[in-house]
């Protein structure tokens, strides 16, 4: 789809992971991309990349989705884009540990970037893409949203969270060209698993159950193209999120990962 214009998308936490999985695949689709995340000379090598080898725009605009103020320039942004196609809300972060182990300031950053900046972010962008009878809106969350697991008590709760309001979402949206998917990947090779807390996870999790960024965005994609407001990407993961549904898989599953995170 190289040189056909197709609107722009506006990718937050693009710097690395999914976003720039996000953003790599959308601008070899033809969107501009505003790109949205802390580090921005990685943004900026992102950019570069993208409109070396794709006929695009690429925008960087540094910001901190913890920060109202930088939350607020955002969504300035965003409301401003006249021709926005997609919005990837991939911003987000970890905060491993048991909850009140924690800093609560971290709990309170986590639930400002995963939850608030997202709706915030949605309401920016909707009226432009309801007057214009399309537009998509992905809201990346996890598995984790369907397997509450301790020490990660605050990150389950926002991720099921997002489940919940994309759902209700599309419901209100129904009729009016606009699409929208709660992404929930598993384990996905990124820099979140090189995190102090998480680092563990790669040698002690086999390969089997690991995906690439670039196949959950992929995945992601073609959901929205069937209307999937849900997206388990990988069938190994379909099929944990199908035995966390059930009572007693639910259990053996919090006991095995457990067992992981000792």
């Amino acid at each position: 789809m190289d040189g056909q214009k197709s609107g722009t998308a506006l990718v937050t936490g693009a710097s690395s992971g999914i976003g720039a999985a996000f953003a790599r695949k959308l601008a070899a689709q033809g969107c501009d991309l505003v790109l949205v995340a802390r580090r921005e000379e990685r943004l900026k090598s992102l950019a570069n990349e993208l409109q070396r080898e794709h006929p695009v725009r690429a925008e960087v605009f540094p910001a901190d989705l913890s920060d109202p103020m930088d939350i607020e320039r955002v969504e300035r942004k965003t409301a401003a884009l006249g021709e926005l196609e997609f919005l990837v809300n991939n911003a987000g972060f970890g905060v491993p540990g048991n909850f009140v182990e924690a800093q609560l300031d971290r709990h309170s950053a986590m639930i400002q970037v995963h939850v608030l900046a997202t709706v915030r972010l949605c309401r920016a962008a909707l009226p432009g893409m309801i007057a214009r009878g399309r537009g998509s809106i992905v809201n990346v969350s996890s598995i984790a949203a369907f397997i509450p697991s301790p020490k990660s008590a605050v990150y389950c709760a926002t991720k099921a969270c997002l489940n919940a309001f994309s759902e209700a979402l599309q419901v209100e949206l129904a009729g009016t060209g606009v699409r929208v998917q709660a992404l929930c990947p598993g384990l996905t090779h990124t820099e979140f698993h090189e995190r102090p807390g998480y680092e563990t996870y790669k040698s002690r999790i086999p390969e089997l159950f690991w995906m690439s960024a670039e196949d959950v965005v992929t995945e992601s994609l073609s959901g929205l193209k069937r209307g999937q407001v849900i997206c388990v990407p990988g069938l190994k993961n379909r099929v944990a999120v199908a035995v966390a549904r059930n009572r007693l898989g639910a259990v053996l599953l919090k006991v095995v990962a457990g067992q992981f995170r000792k």
